[in-house]
């Protein structure tokens, strides 16, 4: 067994507004050999997720901040090169929540690690999008939270993204009508190529009058499901819409996250009571108890070609901050990820 050597990112300061380059330090740490009960993985693959931008900032939420100059959190996937542990041997897939680093040993308790199956057929890099933590949220939200139902009509924003795309999948899968939100023809394309029966390009909307204008267009009988990525003038659009009973699946609001003050909010929440809607905030944690039916049910999906998932990759580690400042700009169609060496 030997030591390793991995590069890893910091948090150096706590970003105002957009984060920028200057707000992450690498450093170069020594990876020992496993003691008892730890294992030794190498990484080779990581995410970054838009929640992280929350955990930049030091306040009280479902997730402890990240701490200044300590190592950076988030999912990852590797190998084990060594182990002292009884129930993980040197070959084996991990999927931890050690990420932004190229190397790690510790107790897979300690990194939240499980060991993943070999004989799936999927790449190793789906396992932190269509197979992980995205595609339980979409999951999660759609079936749990928004309680779909065949026939309904359903709106999708951020829907070229990870979980988005995923969304637009299931509820054609599930016989619904969809229409998706996304920026920029290709990404409407992308949208379009997943099943989703309408695709608004909010670019070329230009603004809300714009946005809301063809979300009517689009859904002239209105909507029965909304699934929130973005927030804003997406959401305020989505109720302006909503048929009576329409059920929120409020899952994100990354139009929001590198505010500096606060935003105003849509200026039609009295509709929420006339229409009797349901908006529900949801965290994918709070719904692990559905992996076992999610894994179940998407395994047949993506074997009988129902489903189909979209990456974008960055190469090294070097570049893992590049790719999460990118999740602002709309840089990434489907799952952002940055593979390593």
């Amino acid at each position: 067994m030997t030591t390793l050597i991995s590069r890893n990112w910091v948090l150096a300061n706590r970003p105002v507004g957009e984060p920028t380059l200057d707000a992450f330090d690498m450093t170069t740490d020594e990876v020992p050999a496993p003691k008892e009960g730890e294992i030794q993985v190498k990484n080779t693959w990581m995410s970054v997720d838009p929640y992280m931008r929350g955990r930049m900032i030091d306040r009280k939420s479902y997730i402890p901040p990240f701490k200044i100059g300590k190592t950076l959190q988030g999912g990852a996937v590797g190998h084990v090169t060594a182990s002292k542990h009884p129930d993980f041997k040197e070959g084996d897939l991990v999927l931890s929540m050690a990420g932004w680093r190229e190397a790690w040993t510790a107790a897979p308790k300690a990194a939240m690690a499980t060991k993943l199956p070999s004989n799936t057929g999927l790449p190793e890099s789906a396992f932190l999008g269509i197979a992980g933590m995205p595609g339980l949220t979409a999951y999660a939200g759609l079936l749990r939270v928004a309680e779909l139902k065949e026939g309904d009509i359903v709106f999708v924003s951020g829907a070229a993204g990870a979980v988005g795309s995923t969304v637009v999948q299931i509820a054609k899968i599930k016989g619904c009508t969809v229409i998706g939100s996304a920026g920029g023809p290709e990404k409407v394309d992308l949208v379009k190529s997943l099943g989703a029966d309408e695709c608004i390009d909010y670019r070329e909307a230009g603004n809300y009058e714009g946005l809301l204008n063809a979300l009517r267009n689009a859904a002239p009988d209105g909507i029965d499901v909304y699934f929130d990525n973005v927030g804003g003038d997406h959401l305020q659009a989505a109720i302006e819409v909503a048929r009576p009973f329409a059920r929120f699946a409020m899952c994100g609001m990354i139009s929001q996250y590198n505010d500096t003050t606060p935003t105003p909010g849509p200026n039609n929440l009295m509709q929420i009571i006339g229409k009797q809607l349901q908006l529900k905030g949801f965290i994918v944690s709070s719904n692990t108890d559905l992996q076992p039916q999610f894994m179940k049910d998407m395994a047949g999906w993506l074997a009988e070609g129902k489903m189909k998932f979209e990456e974008t990759v960055m190469e090294g580690i070097e570049n893992a901050p590049v790719a999460f400042i990118g999740l602002f700009h709309g840089q990434n169609k489907g799952k952002m990820l940055v593979k390593l060496a």
